[in-house]
């Protein structure tokens, strides 16, 4: 019978995943006093507070792509095809919508309707908690496409539509009446914003064109035009200054002063693609912004002349990674390069360790000449094809290098200063055309080994950035491009392959060849488990060897993969070698049995894999995805039957890791059956359970006495009253003084009725009624609920002077014996008891009954304590040898 999936690996969850070209949602939580920003990340959307940018949480996924969003006080709401969906807390779906036709691409929530806009001219009014359909609009997409939507302030009822014709509609939702049509610009209305003055708001158009409009009284009063293209978005300010915000699709932010009517300040780049949206937060001088390339930024505006600079930031790769890499040796933290020409480093515990070590840049004189017209282009590295890194001297000086696409200078990186390194690795005399495909750095963290297209193998001093020597006779390692190149522990071998379908092995130290070995086809890759001594060469007909260096001879192949083999990663102890391949599958092959032992595919082609230096997560990058993908190693939860698939194996496709729409309804079904677990109140009947009362509660039962007397308080004589300075008299003919009114107290009696002092407690008649029963639970709760003067007053009422009598004595003493002898409460027993024989100890001498019943709770006390007091002695004795022996 096939497995379903893969018996290894599960899927855990996915790493740098932030924001995609969908608008940002922003809420303000009134409980918390906090902002919170909403993004997209495809299926599901995210949650982040604005003050750290921590993750708060994350949505389950729908079945598309959320293509907008917006967010209320208490719901969010996400479109997804021609679907609406409410979330609460930002999690579970508690509402759909349908009645759509085309693609939803604009929501506005409005009190307690929604209103939403489709791509075929249909706008939805919906009752958000019901689920009904209030009103309904049809355009007709060729005279008036809705691209906008605002709710202008104090416009009670009103909804304001901007067009791609240039139009802007201003209509009542509830008498569904059209109140006014606003003529336009000539140009596309891309964003709708209602600024802090009433009647007033911003235009943005497709020409860049941004119009101040007064719509009461259809007015323009000021306009401005940005350079960069259409207008993505806009925000005003309201902490004060007059301020207005424009996006462009390049990803620039232009800033205009509406007193002075002029630019004030820009910030250029402010993302790698277009400025999806951007928000002021409420009275304060912070804008959030995020845009396709994967990040969320906020700015504050504490510059000279209105400027704003970056505060904090979450972003991942703009464009898929290719190359990844754990480092260190802990598995915390995954290296990665993408095409976009980044190297980051994404922690696995927390966001807020997650390093971005930049863009390379092609020399520091070209970086200072930046104001001579170069270009910002221009000076950047172009994506990383390969890299190395070694932790050994990391702090000595740089620990990473990098090979570029098309470039022959490799460069160097410092992961603890998290920028680029001061060297470039170029070697002398060759010719221009030649390009590094292949890095390795040695064990000892002070030399690197680059292999070049042109065959040749280069050593360089990572310390100095020195050329130090090339191998091979003609100064050539091999006659075709070298593919991969490695270093074993010792800095004895080194291990070169090319595409001449040679594996060649030479010594370090003098560079000359010792042995080689021909290959079946021509390698693509390598890679090295240098504790093990194994080397994995793919190979470009899909098959892969195992060699081992010891013994310079292929001790495995491997044959499976239909396509390129793009990536391999060894477990921590050498026994599973993990390929990825073109084909969308992910292998695991067992070294000691030579069988492939694991086999799942993935929606999406895997470029990258790396097993974690602890074998607990497995992390993959996929061709078209921004995010790295970690799966949990199953062998380290517990026992995982691995057996030899057959030939012919048919693998099954396993969901990436995140949360797919049929997972999430079955989590939310069992978050509503399953109860929250609760502690048994006793492990077992043969152990001794303690209670969970503080020791103040019992501890000083014994010492009250002492307590009331240390706390008694010694009151200096009180003053007698001053009488006032006028005298209150009572009206009427003779003059006659007001005697002061009489309280309550001074009326009641001070006797007491005998009825009142015969009364039992609650505790007492509790007791009695335990008696006849023979469950004893209720009193014990009384008990523990009463303080140390309290149980004191309780167990001093038993007697017949108390208002008790002999059977609540006996009573007393049954209660402690079933106790005992349930072994729970194990110290009130004992503290109730010793107050109780401290204070009836005399009384109970001259009770037959009471005496018997005593002398059997002494003898299950001493059997109670003897067992006890063996078990401390041996872990007594036990504990003193392990600290005294020489061990």
């Amino acid at each position: 019978m096939p497995r379903a999936g893969s018996s290894l690996f599960s899927g855990f969850r996915v790493l740098g995943l932030y924001s995609n070209h969908v608008p940002h949602a922003l809420r303000y939580h009134m409980k918390h006093r906090e902002f919170y920003v909403v993004t997209s990340v495809g299926q599901s959307f995210h949650t982040f507070n604005v003050s750290r940018l921590g993750i708060v949480s994350v949505s389950n996924s729908l079945a598309d792509d959320i293509t907008c969003l917006a967010a209320d006080r208490m719901l969010v709401f996400a479109a997804s095809g021609t679907t609406i969906c409410a979330f609460a807390r930002n999690k579970e779906v508690v509402m759909r919508y349908h009645g759509h036709k085309h693609d939803v691409r604009l929501l506005l929530p409005l009190g307690d309707q929604l209103i939403s806009a489709d791509s075929g001219g249909d706008v939805i009014v919906w009752d958000v908690q019901g689920g009904d359909i209030y009103l309904q609009l049809n355009f007709d997409p060729g005279t008036f496409d809705v691209s906008a939507m605002m709710h202008p302030s104090t416009y009670l009822n009103k909804v304001l539509l901007g067009s791609s014709q240039g139009a802007l509609q201003l209509w009542n939702i509830k008498t569904s009446k059209l109140l006014f049509t606003f003529p336009g610009w000539s140009a596309a209305v891309t964003v709708l914003q209602q600024s802090p003055a009433v009647d007033v708001v911003g235009v943005g158009t497709a020409t860049g064109r941004i119009i101040i409009h007064n719509i009461r009284l259809d007015e323009t009063l000021m306009s401005f035009t940005q350079d960069w293209g259409p207008v993505s978005t806009l925000a005003f300010r309201t902490d004060g200054p007059p301020i207005v915000a424009s996006g462009s699709p390049q990803g620039h932010i232009a800033f205009w002063d509406l007193e002075r009517k002029q630019l004030v300040a820009q910030q250029r780049n402010a993302h790698r693609t277009a400025v999806a949206a951007a928000t002021f937060l409420h009275g304060e001088p912070l804008m959030v912004t995020n845009g396709a390339d994967n990040a969320i930024k906020v700015w504050i505006f504490d510059q000279e002349g209105g400027g704003a600079r970056l505060l904090r930031c979450r972003q991942g790769h703009s464009a898929p990674p290719t190359t990844i890499h754990h480092h260190g040796n802990d598995g915390k933290n995954i290296l990665s390069a993408g095409q976009d020409g980044t190297l980051q480093s994404f922690s696995t515990v927390h966001e807020r360790f997650n390093k971005n070590l930049g863009h390379g840049s092609i020399s520091k004189k070209k970086e200072k000449n930046k104001k001579k017209g170069l270009a910002y282009e221009e000076l950047r590295l172009p994506a990383i094809t390969a890299f190395a890194f070694g932790v050994t001297r990391q702090s000595d000086w740089d620990g990473i290098v990098a090979c570029h696409r098309g470039r022959l200078t490799a460069t160097t990186w410092n992961y603890q200063r998290c920028t680029m390194g001061a060297h470039h690795l170029k070697p002398p005399a060759v010719r221009r055309d030649a390009v590094a495909t292949a890095v390795d750095i040695t064990s000892c963290g002070n030399f690197a080994l680059i292999g070049l297209s042109c065959g040749r193998v280069d050593v360089y001093n990572l310390q100095s950035g020195l050329h130090r020597g090339c191998y091979g006779d003609d100064e050539k390692a091999h006659s075709g491009a070298v593919r991969g190149v490695a270093a074993d522990t010792l800095n004895q071998l080194t291990l070169t392959c090319g595409s001449d379908w040679l594996l060649k092995f030479w010594r370090f130290k003098t560079r000359k060849q010792e042995d080689q070995l021909k290959l079946s086809a021509s390698p693509a890759s390598m890679r090295l488990h240098r504790d093990s001594g194994m080397l994995a060469v793919a190979l470009d007909d899909f098959t892969l060897a195992v060699v081992d260096i010891e013994t310079r001879r292929i001790v495995r192949k491997f044959a499976g993969h239909h396509g390129n083999v793009t990536d391999m990663t060894f477990s921590p102890d050498g026994r599973w070698l993990v390929t990825t391949a073109m084909d969308c599958t992910i292998r695991t092959w067992d070294l000691p049995s030579g069988s492939l032992v694991d086999c799942f595919l993935v929606s999406m082609a895997p470029v990258g894999v790396s097993m974690s230096p602890t074998g607990d997560f497995l992390a993959t990058a996929h061709v078209d995805s921004l995010g790295i993908y970690l799966w949990n190693n199953r062998s380290l939860c517990g026992p995982v039957g691995l057996r030899p698939l057959p030939a012919d194996y048919q693998p099954v496709e396993e969901t990436l890791p995140g949360v797919s729409a049929e997972e999430a309804a079955e989590e939310l079904k069992s978050e509503e059956v399953d109860d929250a677990y609760q502690s048994a109140e006793q492990l077992g009947e043969q152990l001794v359970t303690l209670s969970l009362m503080p020791e103040s509660r019992w501890k000083s039962l014994l010492h009250l006495d002492t307590i009331r007397k240390r706390n008694k308080p010694t009151a200096p004589p009180a003053a007698p009253p001053t009488a006032p300075f006028f005298l209150p008299t009572v009206p009427g003919l003779t003059p006659q003084f007001a005697l002061p009114p009489t309280t309550k107290e001074d009326t009641q009696s001070k006797v007491l009725r005998w009825g009142s002092l015969a009364q039992r407690s609650e505790f007492g008649s509790a007791l009695e009624s335990a008696l006849e029963s023979g469950s004893f639970d209720r009193p014990l709760q009384i008990l523990k609920e009463c303080g140390p003067s309290a149980v004191s007053v309780e167990l001093t009422c038993l007697t017949s002077e108390g208002g008790g009598d002999n059977n609540l004595l006996l009573g007393f003493i049954h209660m402690i014996d079933r106790m005992l002898a349930s072994g729970r409460d194990f110290d009130l027993a004992h503290a109730y008891l010793a107050l109780f024989l401290k204070l009836h100890l005399r009384t109970l001498s001259q009770d037959a009954v009471a005496m018997e019943a005593l002398i059997h709770l002494s003898s299950r006390l001493e059997s109670g304590w003897a067992e006890l007091q063996g078990s401390f002695n041996q872990s007594l004795c036990l504990l003193s040898y392990t600290k005294s022996a020489l061990l």
